[in-house]
């Protein structure tokens, strides 16, 4: 049984930094590709980061372009979002998903696109 398992999240300041984790189980890694989405309390699920699944290609959401990074270690089959300079508007649940490959002509920005989730961890922003 596939499992996506999120790690990483917590409470931080405004302009702090963290590091999230999603180790993957149950399937083979280096042929999926993985995304990050997040949701705020009352709001839709929201894209994040992106990441093919050769890690030769990233995509981002435009309100985290350039303090996100998105990146993977098929070693560890795991992918890794790396959050700095931390707004309060960042504060959601956030979510790791795969789905094989990149299907073409397929939205990778939205959730409907994936096939596995998990269960998500909280990062809240505190000014």
């Amino acid at each position: 049984q596939v499992q996506l398992v999120e790690s990483g999240g917590g409470l931080v300041q405004v302009g702090g930094s963290l590091r999230l984790s999603c180790a993957a189980s149950a399937l083979t890694f280096s042929m999926y590709s993985m995304g990050w989405f997040r949701q705020a309390p009352g709001k839709e699920r929201e894209f994040v980061a992106h990441i093919n699944w050769s890690g030769g290609s990233t995509s981002y959401a435009d309100s985290v372009k350039g303090r996100f990074t998105i990146s993977r270690d098929d070693a560890k089959n795991t992918v890794y979002l790396q959050m700095n300079s931390l707004k309060p508007e960042d504060t959601a649940v956030y979510y790791c998903a795969a789905v094989l490959r990149d299907r073409p002509g397929v939205n990778m920005k939205s959730p409907t696109s994936y096939d596995y989730w998990g269960q998500g961890t909280q990062v809240t922003v505190s000014s």
